[in-house]
């Protein structure tokens, strides 16, 4: 009687080439299910305005959630992206408020501002990775404190309500979410920007080769002399300057920041980062199962609000479903 070869043992054990590449495809495949049911349910869905305009909502998730992907490829998380884009929304308007004094109602101002934004967006990220790699702080941790801490700075500063941006003011930085080029908004075009460059740095870099490294086994990475200091601290600085363009496309949208503003962005980011089909124990993801991810989310809201199936104030409950049904089925692919 013949043993089996243990190398034949393992290529009978692996899926089908087919089936893997189909179940990489999941979270394109589950979009376009749920935008087939969307548009039995109401043919108002596959309008050219309602497509636009659920591209343009997902894109400042979108964008957060190509931070949030590197991080947690790097086996982190940030749960303060939305407490951070309510503290960037409101200084970057005081500053602009401000600014408009001496540079008055002009792009200057406007573009002043934007890298203002950018720069507390990267300070923050720095602060964040600096804290959980130098001071040994689990991510959970360090982030789970800024998000208390920079919404009560913003609430402290709009002293309970809201802050405003100058009418003129206004005016000038409106197009910059209202604006359109050929036809296509701008927080699209923006967020396909972002997309494409994250999917280069992640998959096409040296360093995007790291944070997979350091999430597969952060101790073999550092045994490979890898600057896994360096490299974590990057990547948090991605996070955050990802969550500052975000709240530059927000800003103009309402022209101004109040406490409740990005309120449970952070669950929205990662949800969207999970269905994606990013490892929440980090390791390996996709920046475009991300981008598929974060549209689905947006769909679902949609589908809330043009139908009367479920109410739209179920739509976070809806969300955290899919994570917890998403993380689910993670967890049979690795047992598998």
């Amino acid at each position: 009687m013949s043993t089996p070869k243990p190398d034949a043992a393992v290529a009978a054990a692996r899926p089908p080439a087919v089936l893997a590449r189909i179940g990489s495809l999941g979270p394109l495949l589950g979009l376009l299910a749920l935008a087939l049911v969307a548009t039995l349910l109401n043919p108002d869905f596959l309008t050219v305005s309602n497509l636009t305009n659920v591209l343009t909502r997902a894109a400042f998730i979108g964008i957060i959630a190509v931070g949030a992907t590197f991080v947690i490829i790097s086996g982190g998380i940030d749960l303060s992206v939305g407490s951070m884009a309510a503290l960037i929304a409101g200084s970057v308007i005081l500053i602009m408020n401000a600014l408009s004094g001496t540079l008055g109602n002009s792009w200057t101002t406007v573009v002043a501002g934007m890298l203002i934004a950018l720069g507390i967006g990267a300070l923050a990220g720095l602060f964040h990775g600096t804290t959980i790699t130098r001071g040994r702080i689990e991510p959970f941790i360090v982030t789970l404190g800024t998000l208390g801490i920079y919404r009560s700075v913003l609430t402290y500063l709009s002293q309970g309500g809201s802050i405003s941006l100058n009418l003129p003011l206004s005016d000038v930085y409106s197009p910059v979410y209202y604006g359109a080029v050929a036809g296509i908004p701008i927080p699209i075009l923006v967020f396909a920007a972002v997309a494409l460059l994250g999917g280069l740095i992640l998959n096409r870099t040296r360093y995007g080769r790291y944070v997979q490294a350091i999430g597969s086994n952060e101790q073999v990475a550092r045994y490979a002399a890898i600057n896994v200091t360096r490299v974590k601290i990057i990547t948090y600085m991605i996070q955050g300057i990802c969550v500052a363009i975000a709240t530059i496309l927000y800003v103009p949208r309402l022209g101004s920041a109040s406490p409740s503003t990005g309120l449970l962005w952070e669950l929205e980011a990662i949800a969207a980062v999970i269905i994606g089909g990013t490892a929440l124990k980090g390791g390996s993801g996709r920046i475009w199962g991300t981008v598929v991810g974060a549209v689905l989310l947006v769909t679902i809201e949609n589908v809330l609000n043009l139908t009367s199936i479920i109410s739209v104030y179920l739509n976070a409950a809806v969300q955290g479903v899919v994570i917890i049904i998403v993380a689910f089925l993670q967890r049979g692919g690795r047992r598998a």
